[in-house]
């Protein structure tokens, strides 16, 4: 296959090696040559299986406008453009394209987010929290996947309210625990990145499942097909 990666960063190089180990061919396309996705135009997109985009929130919105709107498949890895998400999946269902996104690409905090969707039915009862850190550099707090926990973990309990603790410190690629505690004792997951590779294996492997499809899935939905 080949893949279009959107961003020169740190996570969207590691996407790009992923996929050229994996025998992908690779373009990566920096924000410097794609402002305003002006590089995103229909002759240019219609030669890539799929593209990956690891920008920034801004960047991100009009990457998908154009990447969409011209029919093509695109995993997103950025955080931080949750509000949008309704037009992007309009637009993706309007031109029969295709968007696979996720803040956190981590086959690892996706069973995260299973296991944390388990606890709350077992202990009921139990008072849930959640803490993330990341390095200094992370623009958007709380974390797009702590931001999910939250969602998760409300979700099933129907009714807790989860209260979500920040950090930033050095070079942390990513931390996220959940405490569930009672009077009694307390229960905790934690998921701890050590580099960011997991992303970009999850996020090239979504690209694979994704190519030649139409529709709009968070990762949470097909992970388990993959």
């Amino acid at each position: 296959m080949l893949f279009l990666v959107l961003g020169r960063g740190r996570t969207g190089s590691l996407v790009a090696e992923v996929a050229y180990e994996r025998g992908h061919g690779v373009r990566v396309v920096g924000e410097e040559e794609n402002r305003h996705a002006a590089a995103l135009t229909a002759p240019f997109l219609a030669g890539f299986d799929a593209v990956i985009d690891f920008t920034t929130p801004e960047s991100a919105v009009q990457n998908m406008r154009a990447c969409l709107a011209n029919g093509a498949r695109v995993v997103v890895g950025t955080t931080g453009w949750y509000e949008h998400l309704k037009d992007m999946r309009t637009l993706c269902e309007r031109r029969e394209a295709a968007l696979l996104y996720s803040p956190n690409f981590s086959i690892g905090v996706q069973a995260l987010f299973k296991v944390a969707r388990e606890l709350v039915v077992a202990a009921p009862g139990y008072r849930f929290s959640i803490t993330e850190t990341h390095h200094a550099g992370k623009v958007d707090a709380p974390s797009g996947t702590a931001l999910s926990l939250k969602r998760i973990i409300e979700a099933a309990s129907q009714g807790i309210s989860v209260e979500i603790a920040s950090k930033r410190e050095g070079e942390v690629p990513g931390i996220h625990e959940v405490l569930a505690r009672s009077d009694n004792d307390s229960i905790s997951l934690k998921h701890e990145a050590y580099s960011r590779r997991g992303f970009a294996e999850g996020a090239v492997r979504a690209a694979e499942w994704i190519a030649g499809k139409t529709g709009c899935w968070d990762f949470q939905e097909i992970v388990a097909k993959l």
